[in-house]
């Protein structure tokens, strides 16, 4: 739920519990034909972006979510060459992809136009990404693109807002089931998996967790900190129908790469997949 008093920006996230960042303006505001799409330019994080109220990336701490969306599957398999991107819009997943010479093709499916359109114009660097000759955007819904894929993918990656309103259906078994089917033998599913710390985030983390283990041999959660999500405290989710994160992690050919990185490294992604004991408790492993 989005609120503004006098120039600030906040986002609830309990009944409780706010965070707050204030701004000098509002750079863009569109109600789109999914969600409500607004930009504003921030003292402290840069530009800000939100859909429906809800705090999608700051320029300033975005580098952490999509270091960690990317690289641990890259690190585990870096003959990667075929990538679907659902959602992802703005192009930061896709700017981080590109750093891999050897990825062939990298096929975005955004469901909101308006999204591509705006992130083009206020989030810099966005541009640049998604016109890459590698890059084929397609506005479209990324459940029926799933549903008719024909050539699979080494990796797939949903850059999803939260299991509500248009992001839903990116969050169902049969969703999952699709992605299994879209995945080469040795492919990887990234998904964003919530936060286990408030109850609303924390229930809906457990109901995906759930889900993924019917239909993936290999599931796994990892974690990251995320200074401006709610609780600093956010999971993303590793399944495959044979690659496992840490014994078949390729870290000396990784580290060969010299992929520039703020966040992410070899030790940390060893560390990440070790979760605190209240995150496995609620997620019964």
């Amino acid at each position: 739920m989005l609120s503004e008093d006098k120039n600030w920006f906040f986002e609830q996230h309990d009944a409780h519990t706010k965070f707050g960042i204030g701004f000098r303006s509002r750079i863009a505001s569109e109600k789109s034909a999914y969600q409500q799409i607004d930009f504003y330019d921030t003292y402290d994080f840069g530009v800000i972006f939100a859909l429906d109220g809800i705090l999608m990336l700051t320029q300033r701490d975005e580098f952490i979510y999509h270091e960690m969306l990317v690289h641990p599957a890259m690190a585990v398999n870096p003959d990667i060459r075929r990538v679907l991107m659902i959602g992802g819009g703005d192009g930061c997943g896709v700017r981080e992809l590109l750093r891999y010479p050897e990825i062939a093709n990298i096929d975005v499916a955004e469901i909101d136009g308006r999204v591509v359109d705006l992130c083009r114009l206020h989030l810099p660097g966005a541009d640049w990404a998604l016109s890459s000759p590698k890059v084929s955007v397609h506005i479209c819904d990324g459940v029926q693109f799933v549903r008719e894929v024909s050539q699979p993918y080494d990796l797939i990656i949903v850059d999803s807002t939260d299991p509500v309103g248009v992001g839903a259906g990116l969050f169902s078994a049969g969703f999952y089931t699709d992605c299994l089917r879209a995945l080469t033998p040795d492919g990887i599913l990234i998904n964003q998996h919530e936060s286990p710390f408030y109850s609303g985030d924390a229930r809906e983390m457990v109901r995906t967790h759930q889900k993924l283990r019917h239909v993936f041999p290999v599931c796994a959660v990892y974690q990251f900190h995320m200074p401006s999500y709610a609780s600093g405290h956010w999971l993303f989710g590793f399944s495959s129908p044979s690659k496992r994160p840490l014994a078949d992690a390729q870290f000396e050919r990784w580290e060969a790469l010299k992929i520039t990185v703020r966040y992410y490294n070899t030790a940390l992604h060893k560390g990440c997949f070790a979760l605190p004991g209240y995150v496995q408790e609620l997620l019964g492993d």
